[in-house]
């Protein structure tokens, strides 16, 4: 079975983004960035709710032409577009950039996504995220703490029923202060 993990950049005090959905402190230099670029190589698909399905198809499909682009915004923009995407929304009528529109319950559809081969699953965006961490289906956590405090907004984890035990499988601190922690979920 494939795993499920979630990631994404996060404040010292938990949050994923600004009350108003900001998230231009989350920016990775170049080093953490490239860190990312390595980590998406082994994603063999990426779940996306509908706003982060806009704001990533909005920009990293030409990244690579853009003048000025790094060679680290070039390689993300490439390893994006490869990426299988699936679009949970109830809005969207059609999707692009090697994505499929995903229509049907959450649940079953992730567990079928999980059930089928192909690499690792990444869900992205806090919102779907939380859906899925309620459902008890994500296997792996990994979280980029910024030393950056928000004071409030959109929290990483959602309120949740019940607990669970998690193990450290991997960290690392990064020259920029950025720190990554990886942990995967003990499920009973």
């Amino acid at each position: 079975m494939r795993k499920l993990l979630y990631c994404m950049m996060v404040t010292l005090d938990g949050y994923v983004e600004s009350p108003s959905g900001d998230i231009g402190w989350s920016g990775p230099d170049d080093e953490v960035h490239a860190f990312i670029n390595d980590m998406a190589r082994d994603i063999g698909g990426a779940l996306y709710g509908r706003h982060l399905y806009e704001n990533m198809s909005a920009y990293w499909p030409t990244a690579d032409e853009q003048p000025g682009a790094s060679a680290i915004e070039v390689d993300f923009a490439r390893i994006w577009r490869e990426t299988p995407k699936y679009v949970f929304s109830k809005t969207l009528t059609e999707v692009g950039w090697n994505s499929t529109l995903m229509t049907g319950d959450l649940k079953e559809e992730v567990t079928r996504l999980k059930e089928q081969d192909g690499g690792i699953l990444e869900v992205g965006g806090a919102t779907l995220a939380h859906s899925v961490v309620r459902l008890g289906l994500v296997d792996e956590f990994r979280i980029f703490i910024h030393p950056f405090v928000l004071g409030r907004g959109k929290p990483f984890f959602p309120e949740l029923d019940s607990s669970f035990r998690t193990e450290l499988l991997e960290s690392r601190a990064f020259d920029s202060g950025i720190v990554y922690l990886r942990y995967e979920v003990k499920h009973a």
